[in-house]
């Protein structure tokens, strides 16, 4: 359904360009769901935004190819790529709270992505945006339509935006930490609603998320992404039980509930680099302890299994420790 090659988005910074990602490439196919983990500032969010387009276009530049059902996103023309927003690919944006407009009701809200690509249904619009908040498991849906976000709880507000990302029933849906800033329950409620929706729907689902463990519950494939590359690309059960790279390995030991008891808490040192001083060879390089000179190359992802793609020199000769096993 969905593949993305050699995709490199940089923005400008005073007369010239700086890549925040480089050569990204990863496929997801109808029903699948993707988990894209990394810390903050690794490209994730740049990744799922230029799929849709939605980068500043005077500040930004997009290379590669973004391929969606066989048509390239990249080089398509603004109008039809705005009718593919909202109807056939959907996304949750992070924090509802500001992406949400406070002086529209949660129902003209939804309502609108539907009257957007049905005008001509325009009656039906609100019975829609009442049945799309059924879906979402909001209680009281005819009444809770004509409320205003700050109305409604955090976790409310965070189904109405899953609301709205699947009102027109879009075959892939980008949900952009979708759990962030929610207590354990509710998270686990918009986890297992994501889930239900993907398996029940057949909906591709690519889901941005620093948490391992909601990857782990909600997800297939694990894509872990580090300083703008994606660094390894394996199933889920697999890439838990045993990753193929260092980064891979040093965030899932950084989970408290998997560290030594009494011991403590492992953590990968230094920073990542800046994006205009990034290193010439393996970026994660310097903050690796299974760094060698070897690794001052340049790396490629490659597949050393079937279905999983590391970029490491010394995937082959490393045995490292994942979160289960």
């Amino acid at each position: 359904m969905l593949d993305v090659r050699d995709l490199t988005v940089s923005f400008r910074v005073g007369s010239g360009h700086v890549a925040v990602t480089r050569d990204v490439g990863f496929r997801i196919a109808a029903g699948e769901r993707l988990g894209v983990v990394g810390e903050s500032g690794c490209g994730k969010t740049v990744t799922g935004l230029s799929i849709l387009g939605l980068l500043p276009r005077r500040m930004s530049q997009v290379s590669g190819r973004i391929l969606f059902e066989g048509e390239d996103l990249i080089r398509m023309p603004a109008a039809k790529l705005r009718a593919i927003r909202g109807r056939r690919i959907g996304m949750i944006f992070q924090e509802p709270m500001t992406a949400l407009d406070p002086v529209f009701t949660v129902g003209e809200q939804i309502a609108e992505t539907w009257r957007t690509h049905f005008p001509q249904q325009r009656e039906e619009a609100r019975e829609r945006a009442i049945d799309a908040l059924a879906k979402v498991g909001i209680p009281l849906p005819a009444r809770r339509v004509d409320e205003y976000p700050h109305q409604l709880s955090g976790g409310m507000r965070q189904r109405v935006m899953i609301a709205m990302a699947l009102i027109c029933e879009p075959s892939l849906l980008i949900a952009d930490e979708p759990t962030t800033a929610l207590d354990v329950t509710v998270q686990a409620q918009i986890t297992d609603l994501l889930r239900e929706l993907s398996e029940s729907a057949g909906t591709a689902l690519m889901f941005i998320t620093h948490d391992l463990g909601v990857v782990a519950e909600t997800c297939t494939r694990m894509l872990t992404m580090y300083a703008g590359q994606v660094v390894e690309d394996a199933p889920v059960d697999a890439a838990l039980v045993r990753p193929f790279h260092p980064y891979t390995s040093g965030l899932l030991r950084s989970l408290p509930r998997l560290a030594p008891r009494r011991g403590a808490l492992p953590s990968i040192p230094g920073r990542v680099p800046q994006p205009a001083h990034m290193p010439p060879g393996c970026r994660f390089k310097d903050r690796c302890p299974h760094a060698l000179d070897e690794c001052a190359a340049p790396q490629v992802l490659r597949e050393l299994e079937p279905g999983r793609f590391v970029r490491c020199v010394r995937a082959e000769a490393l045995e490292l420790p994942g979160a289960v096993g």
